[in-house]
């Protein structure tokens, strides 16, 4: 891979933005390829996973650029950067360019890895990943990607919940970042498979563990947070490029 390109695993859009602080906000994703996570029950394992690296697509700035202004149109929105783990790249010189046109940037990582260019976004979310990721937070580093932010975008958290571990996982974050907006979402344990973008999922499932998980925060009065499902999910179920 040349030097300043971009590994991508897909564009797609416009669509909604299915979670999180932006969820319903017409949205072009640009998912970036890899990820130095391998969470137990990750979504998008196809950008994530090494196996399917020949699919990842070296991209320069300008040829990212001409992909997301012919999806929208040329008409500014809001981009997401997606992965994987899209803070591994360097995306600094295309939110610049994106800046210049009027289009907005909304990136999501675990925290994992820290950039600069974090300042000039518009939206950034940490999404700290749980136990049951099978993944251990470094809370020095998710400090580190807000020291670099500070000043520059919005921030939100967003934690996704399985069980009562995931969700005291959720409450400590909220202690220790209480100036910062926490989103829960509940997760889906029926993530497709890299090889087929649209497999079964427990729709009954993922919304059992929804009503739980209001049922809880309310029981515990926990009325800081804010609980949301992932509409892509009740819409499309675990169709990709949606």
């Amino acid at each position: 891979m040349s030097v300043g390109s971009i590994r991508v695993s897909e564009i797609f859009g416009p669509t909604i933005q299915g979670e999180g602080v932006l969820i319903g906000l017409p949205t072009v994703f640009v998912r970036t390829g890899g990820c130095d996570y391998r969470c137990s029950w990750c979504d998008s394992l196809h950008a994530v996973d090494s196996a399917f690296r020949d699919q990842w697509i070296p991209m320069s700035t300008e040829a990212i650029w001409h992909k997301v202004t012919e999806l929208s149109g040329g008409k500014p929105l809001t981009i997401s950067l997606s992965g994987g783990n899209p803070a591994i790249q360097p995306l600094g010189p295309l939110i610049k360019l994106g800046h210049s046109q009027g289009y907005r940037f909304a990136l999501e990582t675990q925290g994992s890895v820290a950039q600069a260019w974090f300042r000039d976004l518009d939206i950034l979310v940490i999404s700290p990943k749980p136990p049951s990721s099978g993944m251990l937070t470094d809370w020095g580093q998710v400090d580190h990607c807000l020291q670099l932010a500070a000043g520059g975008p919005e921030v939100a958290l967003k934690i996704v919940v399985f069980d009562d571990t995931d969700y005291e996982f959720a409450q400590r974050a909220g202690q220790r970042y209480p100036q910062i907006p926490l989103f829960l979402q509940p997760g889906n344990h029926t993530p497709p498979p890299p090889h087929d973008d649209d497999a079964r999922i427990d729709i009954d499932g993922v919304m059992d563990r929804m009503h739980w998980l209001v049922e809880r925060v309310t029981t515990d009065q926990w009325f800081t947070v804010r609980m949301l499902p992932q509409l892509h999910v009740l819409l499309w179920g675990n169709k990709r490029g949606v």
